[in-house]
């Protein structure tokens, strides 16, 4: 490693190497992949370069029946700034735009000054007091301890949109991709737990341990035989793939199918973003995964430059109910189990108050209104009735 690089730079060069170079059978040599080491700096700035491309793009022209979302009508007039951090999704696209222009039509005497960086800001903004409102994927373990350590309470959480159904970045459902030639055509989210699962003590709810969730090893699946395949299939090892474990995608995944317990099947391989020779972002998992017959992963944006070789299987929440494939209709409705959202995250004030600022601005985001401008922007999806009512209680 450059020794003249920066000690920062340094760090994250080894960090990414360890991440990307991880070895299971079957692998190139480590010098085949050196040319993929993870290096930090390198990394954002093929980021950038990724999200430029699609940011001001919308990539869905469908136009949902918004007609049951709650409208908005203010409660009252505010006035003042209203200061906004997190997800740099949200100011890179025309998205935060739209929602400031849209809530400036009810309340003229509102600006919202951006500080977009990063989801991983939402949380922590709020508390060191230099946010009104945050913006980011799901709260982690650590973010959600700090603001209770703090605060000696919980934050306001409020879904302001769904994922988006392949548009990466923009917090993409997961699906799970297998061979074409596997007989299988759907799985339940209990056989998912024991195919890329461990056994394990319990799981975590937020910052609360729950030991009900605890299984054993019995409950583990680790070959295509225990699935009900039969023949050339019975015997074969499952080949389990997916993402490295400092990816946030990687804890969701954990909270989705292992209860939140970050008990993993040791032989999952494990994969990292990469910077090609050409500047752009890569990552092997879904080509590696095309010529393993008897591979199985799971991944955001499973149609998202899908080799052929691959299909995406349908997911059942529980054992004999509904098979509900991945599209664009089941993420938006949120019957496909492994759907994605992206959260506002505010304070509480005395008593359970919100600050009237806060509190209008985002009954305008979960408002027809405001989910308008979600479906405008094209990426992000909107929010259903359900759920933007339930969002709308909340504010109350």
């Amino acid at each position: 490693m450059n020794s003249r690089l920066p000690p920062g730079v340094r760090a994250a060069a080894a960090v990414g190497a360890l991440i990307a170079l991880s070895v299971y059978p079957g692998a190139p040599p480590a010098r085949a992949q050196a040319d993929k080491v993870a290096h930090g700096l390198a990394l954002q700035a093929a980021r950038a370069k990724f999200v430029v491309l699609k940011a001001k793009k919308a990539f869905y022209t469908k136009r949902w029946d918004l007609s049951a979302l709650p409208s908005y009508h203010p409660k009252r007039q505010v006035h003042g700034t209203l200061r906004m951090w997190g997800s740099n999704y949200i100011e890179d696209s025309n998205l935060g735009k739209y929602w400031e222009k849209g809530f400036q039509k009810y309340e003229p005497g509102v600006r919202i000054a951006f500080h977009m960086k990063t989801t991983l800001a939402a949380v922590p903004s709020l508390v060191f007091g230099v946010a009104d409102v945050g913006v980011g994927r799901k709260i982690t373990f650590a973010e959600q301890l700090m603001y209770e350590r703090y605060k000696n309470r919980d934050p306001l959480i409020i879904s302001a949109a769904t994922g988006s159904y392949d548009v990466t970045g923009w917090q993409p459902g997961y699906g799970i991709l297998v061979n074409r030639g596997n007989p299988l055509s759907c799985l339940t989210m209990q056989q998912l737990d024991g195919i890329f699962g461990a056994e394990r003590l319990g799981g975590w709810k937020g910052t609360s341990w729950h030991p009900e969730v605890a299984r054993s090893s019995r409950e583990n699946i680790r070959t295509w035989g225990q699935l009900g395949l039969t023949g050339e299939w019975a015997d074969r090892p499952i080949d389990p793939f997916g993402l490295n474990m400092r990816y946030h995608q990687t804890t969701e995944m954990s909270d989705l199918i292992l209860k939140g317990s970050d008990k993993w099947n040791d032989r999952l391989r494990i994969y990292a973003n990469y910077v090609t020779k050409n500047g752009r972002l890569g990552r092997n998992l879904k080509s590696d995964l095309a010529h393993d017959r008897y591979g199985i992963g799971w991944v955001a944006a499973p149609t998202f430059k899908r080799p052929p070789q691959l299909k995406v299987l349908a997911i059942a929440r529980h054992p004999g109910g509904k098979c509900v494939p991945y599209t664009l209709e089941t993420i938006h409705d949120r019957s496909y189990p492994l759907y994605s959202q992206i959260y506002m995250f505010a304070n509480y004030g005395k008593k359970g108050s919100i600050e009237p600022l806060v509190r209008e601005f985002l009954r305008y985001v979960v408002s027809r209104q405001g989910q308008e401008a979600v479906e405008r922007d094209g990426k992000y999806l909107p929010l259903t009735a359900k759920v933007a009512w339930a969002q709308w209680r909340k504010l109350r």
